[in-house]
């Protein structure tokens, strides 16, 4: 399963190709988290054209299952908040909650914000705006 940050949402909402063709060639089940829905609902609620983007997200996240914050969640949120304190870093509560979420359901996330993610050592990433997706035609299986 592959979590869709915020980030990349809004990259699919302006059309950008390359994450465009990552979503259409990954086969496994993609999701974003109620985070993300939020974020994406107060940009469009903020944006100058409201009622055309609310359509926009509600298109988007209507392809997509939605994953909440439950008590396992939770307690990643806490632990891994409490443990970046310790480190004398910190990190926005609603990155930590997507990081949590996606953690808890052994999922990789799809974000362009990699130099946050990755103070998650067990949080599977993948960069889908900076990086090329795959080529499909590689992933053939060739028996010898």
């Amino acid at each position: 399963m592959k979590v869709l940050d915020t980030d990349v949402c809004i990259e699919i909402l302006r059309g950008n190709p390359r994450v465009l063709q990552w979503r259409r060639h990954t086969q496994v089940r993609v999701v974003t988290t109620w985070v993300t829905a939020c974020e994406l609902e107060y940009g469009a609620a903020k944006s100058a054209h409201p009622q055309q983007a609310r359509a926009l997200v509600s298109d988007l996240l209507s392809t997509l299952d939605i994953l909440g914050l439950d008590r396992a969640a939770a307690r990643q949120f806490g632990q891994h908040k409490a443990a970046l304190r310790r480190d004398g870093e910190t990190l926005a509560d609603a990155d930590l909650m997507i990081a949590a979420i996606a953690l808890i359901h052994g999922a990789e996330l799809a974000t362009g914000n990699l130099r946050h993610f990755r103070r998650f050592p067990d949080l599977p990433l993948e960069d889908w705006i900076r990086q090329p997706p795959p080529d499909p035609a590689a992933r053939s299986d060739t028996s010898a």
